[in-house]
């Protein structure tokens, strides 16, 4: 896109303008206008964004070391960042700037020229490093981009989470007891309570809340991690999940709500911090721990991009398969300003003499 001259005016459009220069001359310059907006110009390079990050992740996976499977994640998410026509920030990463090399929070990524993109950006790039690690089923590579303040900054502390597809919005609340929210999921889908899957984090802390669950007569699926691809599975039909429950990562809960905004589903969350240090960055974000964050407070962005890609096979999404000198990605990306949501199974051929017999 031209940058503007000295002098020169847009109108609301775009449309080519006049001025006068510095010098007195009369310049006619003409500007590009952004068709679509943000979502139109950046959708298909947010899910190649999440399938580099997939693939090599996966090419590392099943090796039983979290922390390669992670370096590889961010190393392809961060390469494939600083190409695209964005002059981005970080506020959902690996962590502050002292605790991680790259997609820390605050970090600038992309080409930043003078007519690119404003955009915040929470990533995950690989959602599950340990299950990745193990090969175990449900690990995605994340990211949400959306224009300036259109992610919550939240910090890497807990959440207590309650997360329900688009049917059930409205007819829960995170204050109320567990089994009046199953039933509120349950009338909004039309069966019974005993009907309902409810995804939990696997952790001690939550053997209160799984016998809650399972007392009120609904089934419960424990996961190891994995809570942002659990939340986008609660919000589609046909993954036989219904809700997600329990505390896990604030900072999955931003991206789990960038997700299901775009997909009309409903997160309530509110902030748990483990100790002092983490009520102090809490207080530094300008949040409180009494109030119950709703979708709208943790992704209030008007211009909302999400993408996921599998890492292994999942509810909701295939992981990676590789071929000779080739991969095969499964992805889901959206935006909230179009309502379109896609699937998209995507083949890279990644080297000369790939071989590859598309099927359907």
């Amino acid at each position: 896109m031209t940058k503007p001259t000295d002098g020169e005016l847009k109108d609301a459009g775009g449309k080519r303008t006049a001025g006068v220069s510095a010098g007195g001359e009369r310049k006619v310059t003409r500007n590009v206008v952004r068709s679509g907006g943000l979502e139109a110009a950046l959708v298909l390079d947010t899910v190649r964004v999440t399938e580099q990050a997939a693939i090599a992740a996966s090419r590392v996976a099943g090796k039983g070391d979290a922390d390669l499977v992670d370096q590889a994640g961010v190393d392809a998410m961060r390469s494939v960042l600083n190409e695209l026509p964005i002059a981005g920030e970080i506020v959902i990463g690996e962590g502050e700037r002292d605790e991680a090399p790259m997609l820390y929070i605050g970090e600038k990524v992309g080409t930043a020229g003078p007519d690119d993109w404003e955009v915040d950006i929470a990533v995950d790039p690989v959602e599950g490093t340990n299950i990745t690690a193990r090969m175990i089923n449900n690990s995605v590579a994340v990211i949400a981009m959306a224009e300036r303040g259109g992610l919550f900054q939240a910090p890497d502390t807990y959440m207590e989470k309650l997360i329900v597809g688009p049917p059930a919005k409205g007819r829960v609340d995170l204050t109320w007891p567990v089994a009046a929210n199953l039933r509120g999921v349950a009338l909004s889908l039309d069966r019974a309570v005993d009907d309902l899957t409810v995804v939990i984090l696997d952790r001690p802390r939550h053997e209160q809340l799984v016998r809650e669950v399972r007392e009120a007569g609904a089934r419960v699926k424990l996961i190891g991690d994995g809570d942002v691809i659990a939340a986008l599975a609660a919000a589609v039909r046909g993954t036989n999940v219904h809700a997600v429950m329990g505390t896990g990562g604030a900072p999955e809960g931003v991206l789990a709500a960038a997700a299901l905004k775009c997909l009309g589903g409903e997160i309530h969350g509110r902030f748990r911090p483990r100790n002092e240090d983490e009520r102090q960055r809490l207080q530094a974000a300008g949040a409180s721990e009494d109030r119950v964050y709703r979708t709208e407070d943790l992704a209030p962005g008007r211009d909302i991009v999400f993408s996921a890609t599998g890492i292994t096979d999942g509810d909701l999404l295939r992981g990676v398969k590789f071929f000779k000198n080739g991969a095969r990605t499964h992805s889901i990306t959206m935006g909230y300003r179009s309502r379109v949501i896609r699937f998209t199974d995507s083949v890279h051929l990644l080297g000369d003499g790939a071989r590859v017999t598309i099927q359907v």
